[in-house]
């Protein structure tokens, strides 16, 4: 029942703001891929989705925006410019990044929060910045996380609100070891 509930106050709230869930999407033509994680406040250009292609294992956090099209040219040429973008395999898009028009993004990339996507990015990249630029490899950044995790704090399933136990101490010594540094958490 509950569930039920959540779902029709989730239509209503899409329809007073106009938001369209990821399902109406698809139905417009929209591609997802498996394990795809979309999280709150994303814009996926609902006017010109079935341009948009994601891939298989793909994030976005929150706020991210993917157009299709960008209507700067409407006023003066009375036409809209518009183009594909196609999300790989293995990519999380990080919190407020924008990705414009005729993007390819490859397989295995990690996109910094904040970002702006005005160029294709190859395989195997971690990109960040206005506009975004290659920092490092994927396997430079997975190896330098790596080793800073034998340093640092490591937390377990039962620090997560997954677990629906973490208590007011468990916060307490999270936020402790983690004064100055940063840590890890399944």
């Amino acid at each position: 029942m509950k569930k039920c509930i959540k779902k029709i106050l989730q239509k209503f709230r899409n329809k007073i703001l106009r938001e369209k869930s990821v399902e109406d999407l698809i139905k417009r033509g929209l591609i997802i891929g498996k394990n795809f994680n979309i999280q709150k406040e994303c814009i996926l250009d609902p006017s010109h989705c079935w341009l948009i292609e994601i891939g298989d294992e793909v994030t976005l956090a929150p706020r991210v925006h993917i157009l299709a099209h960008d209507a700067s040219t409407k006023r003066e040429l009375g036409y809209t410019k518009i183009g594909k973008v196609k999300i790989g395999n293995n990519v999380f898009i990080g919190a407020n990044t924008t990705v414009l028009p005729n993007i390819k993004i490859g397989d295995n990339v990690i996109i910094g929060a904040n970002s702006l996507v005005s160029k294709n990015i190859e395989d195997n990249s971690v990109v960040a910045g206005n506009p975004a630029r290659k920092i490092m490899t994927y396997q430079e950044y997975i190896n330098k996380n790596r080793e800073k995790m034998k340093k640092a704090p490591i937390f377990g399933e039962e620090y997560t609100l997954r677990n629906k136990k973490i208590t007011k101490e468990m916060k307490e010594k999270m936020k402790k070891e983690l004064e100055g540094c940063v840590g890890y958490i399944v």
